[in-house]
């Protein structure tokens, strides 16, 4: 890249931090520092603010950067991301969005707690946030490594490792100073830019074929190499059994994964009432499926106009397609139209990382200082020491998705946080399903749902292809790969659910009826709602 693109980039980047930063200042000098303050805002947010805030939380790294690149490689089956990331919100906005919001306070661990002994069904609600948030928060991390090697040119590997601690840097400080009012409104003004710059794309992409869908399809059948079958399944995950059962495992693990994200499921009490948290979730539901539309119209984009062999030859994961397919719309690499239209794509793509990144860092520092905390004190903490807890908590666990950043940073963004849906679906959906809708669930049941998902998901994508075995793998030297599929959800997912009726069946506790029934009247009506 020429010098014009990185200024220009790193000016509008630096407009867009010094924004937040201000936001979350004042913000913070706004505060009175209580618990509801820090992780719900106050519950003060309208249905239309949480509808974008959403968006701008679930509307990742992954889906602008990894998805678009997997279109452009892949065709057909980088459309599997699209539907899978979509579909999950009916599963949400059904099954847990009003049940959720009536029935907890701050985290996921609040839901099951609710009728279980909660010591040990906090500890293993909170270890299991913490895991999914750091998988999470590690795409988001390569997701700002692999940008920064486009805008410097590939030619600094210590810029890019410095981006990603730049990046942990700032979420640290959103987290600690802002809570979740500041973490909001960063996501707010993020997810207007995010749907303002994919609608510029998209108008570009379809005035150079003169709005013609089938031509645009065609030109990237054409220039991909592999023909028509760049439209059809199986370019990826079609070849052999293994990876059509590789392609079950994640649509069923980004289908499933949404309903158990910790950074989601948080934002639920963000509003006043259970009947806000539903408007919220259709206000996203819009506003997300509006966007995947638009992500087919860019990869395919890109695979028209860029082509596969220079988006794989920028970045072999294909994360860097829709900042190429800007400098091309805009004219290329020497014009001026390029070098602004790459420049805002890149800020724009910075502020989703920057936004994506504070929420998930809030949901899980919340996890480490609401249930595990709490619970391992043996008393409950008392409300302005947990905070304190929690933004030490966020300086912790941003140190350690950097670490894991920065060795993961040839890996697709998109498919690192398949992996994130995959545990999400493993150990907390089937823990929070069964605590909402089976009477005779125990504590038992509840610990052993999460870590009978959680374990296996972990020890199977450690001895997968993504850590060992293959050139693309985490540590290409050495092989330990047991496990065929690249995503353990076909699996973990089951496993979850079968650990959680195993461990109720056998337990000696008997369910408690009266909590369930409070529970169940709580959940459907929201009486005795926080």
């Amino acid at each position: 890249m020429t010098g014009h693109h990185q200024t220009l980039a790193l000016l509008l980047f630096s407009v867009f931090v010094a924004v937040t930063l201000a936001i979350t200042t004042w913000v913070s000098r706004n505060r009175h520092g209580s618990a509801e303050e820090f992780y719900a805002g106050g519950r003060l947010f309208s249905p239309m603010e949480n509808g974008f805030a959403i968006s701008g939380d679930y509307m990742s790294a992954a889906s602008f950067l990894g998805v678009t690149g997997l279109i452009a490689l892949f065709g057909y089956d980088g459309l599997l991301y699209v539907v899978g990331f979509l579909v999950a919100w009916l599963v949400v906005l059904f099954l847990v969005a009003e049940l959720v919001r009536n029935c907890g306070r701050f985290t996921l661990a609040d839901v099951v707690a609710a009728r279980m002994s909660e010591r040990p069904v906090r500890i293993a609600a909170g270890t299991s946030s913490v895991t999914v948030s750091v998988l999470y928060l590690v795409a988001q991390m390569v997701g700002a490594g692999s940008l920064v090697a486009l805008l410097l040119g590939g030619t600094s590997e210590a810029a890019r490792n410095w981006t990603v601690i730049g990046v942990g840097a700032l979420m640290v400080i959103y987290v600690s100073m802002g809570g979740m009012r500041a973490t909001t409104w960063i996501q707010i003004v993020k997810a207007v830019l995010l749907l303002g710059g994919t609608i510029v794309l998209t108008v570009l992409v379809l005035v150079r074929f003169h709005g013609d869908f089938n031509q645009l399809l065609r030109a990237a059948a054409a220039r991909s190499g592999h023909g028509d079958s760049f439209l059809a399944p199986g370019l990826k995950y079609g070849g052999t059994w293994t990876a059509r059962f590789d392609f079950i495992s994640l649509g069923l693990a980004l289908v499933l994964g949404t309903a158990g994200l910790p950074h989601i499921l948080s934002r639920f009490y963000t509003v006043p009432t259970a009947r806000a948290a539903r408007r919220s979730v259709v206000w996203a539901i819009g506003l997300i499926g509006g966007f995947y539309l638009m992500t087919i119209v860019l990869g395919f984009g890109a695979a028209a106009i860029v082509g596969p062999d220079a988006v794989r030859g920028s970045n072999a994961a294909g994360n860097t397609a829709v900042p190429l397919l800007a400098l091309d719309l805009g004219g290329g690499a020497a014009s001026t139209g390029g070098t602004v239209l790459f420049a805002i794509v890149a800020a724009i793509a910075f502020a989703t990382i920057l936004a994506v990144v504070a929420g998930i860092t809030l949901a899980s520092s919340a996890s480490v200082a609401h249930d595990l905390y709490a619970s391992l004190r043996r008393r409950h903490a008392k409300p302005r020491s947990e905070v304190a807890v929690a933004r030490l908590a966020a300086v912790g666990i941003g140190a350690v998705a950097i670490a894991l950043g920065l060795l993961a940073r040839d890996l697709n963004v998109a498919f690192l946080v398949g992996l994130a849906f995959a545990v999400a679906a493993s150990a907390n959906l089937p823990v929070l399903l069964y605590s909402l809708f089976w009477r005779g669930f125990t504590t038992r049941g509840a610990v052993w749902a999460v870590y009978g998902g959680l374990v296996p998901a972990l020890l199977l994508v450690v001895l997968s292809p993504v850590v060992s075995g293959s050139p693309q793998s985490l540590f290409p030297g050495v092989d330990f790969q047991y496990f065929p599929l690249e995503n353990p959800g076909l699996v973990s997912i089951p496993l979850g659910f079968l650990a959680g009726w195993l461990g109720t069946v056998t337990s000696a506790e008997p369910p408690d009826e009266a909590k369930h029934a409070e529970t169940e009247v709580r959940s459907l009506t929201g009486a005795g709602a926080v």
